[in-house]
């Protein structure tokens, strides 16, 4: 490729590249956008032909080009690949991007609200609207989407992930690669273990071994308790 193709950043540029094009990405892009802080470089996606573009950004190629953008001074990306369904997708991106030595920054959008008691990890993403309350400790690579609160003193571990409209009541564990499904409700001082699935409007009254499954609308934990903890 020509010079002109890979040109030089200084840090101070902000300069970043979004690794995913799709409907995440996209999200994340207007996000960035609406900040105005970052230089966006363009698009990292194995799926999407190199050239094309997304949301007026040029798709530069996949997983193979992180290491010549970073050595050219784009030393910030995030990760745009939501992965709910399949959190492995998810980690993949985020040890394609450690392997070269990206940092990820956390971002939040102007109209979602955290606490100033509040700590967000490297690599968390706020969307709009949402509301992290006093307290709160969201873990490394964790998406709060559109419309979630997550209330005082909650715990969330890392690359978890809340669908819009989640809400954690006080006190609530989410344990590593939790995935909180659209307008699911938890209940105060619960703890969700590693790896659950909690399915769009479920409500949560009782604490959920790992690796299990709660069903969308299901109100967990489920009268015939020989369901109790059902694995994936």
């Amino acid at each position: 490729m020509s010079a002109e193709m890979f040109p030089q950043f200084a840090p101070e540029t902000g300069a970043l590249l979004i690794y995913g094009g799709g409907g995440h990405g996209k999200a994340l892009i207007d996000l960035l956008r609406t900040l105005n802080v970052y230089q966006l470089v363009g698009v990292v996606d194995d799926g999407l032909p190199p050239g094309s573009v997304v949301m007026g950004l040029p798709v530069l190629g996949g997983t193979a080009v992180l290491a010549a953008w970073f050595a050219r001074g784009v030393h910030l990306a995030v990760n745009a690949v939501g992965g709910i369904g399949n959190v492995a997708v998810r980690l993949k991106v985020f040890e394609a991007l450690a392997a070269v030595g990206f940092t990820c920054p956390s971002l939040v959008h102007p109209t979602a609200w955290v606490e100033p008691s509040a700590h967000l990890a490297a690599g968390v993403q706020v969307l709009a609207k949402s509301y992290i309350s006093s307290e709160a400790y969201i873990g490394f690579g964790t998406v709060i989407n559109a419309g979630v609160v997550v209330s005082h003193d909650c715990q969330l571990g890392q690359v978890t992930n809340l669908s819009p409209g989640a809400m954690l009541a006080g006190g609530v564990i989410l344990e590593d690669y939790v995935q909180v499904g659209m307008a699911a409700t938890i209940n105060l001082n619960l703890r969700i273990g590693q790896g659950t699935r909690i399915g769009n409007g479920a409500t949560v009254k009782g604490h959920v071994p790992a690796h299990s499954v709660v069903h969308a609308g299901e109100i967990w934990p489920p009268r015939e308790q020989s369901n109790l903890g059902r694995p994936v």
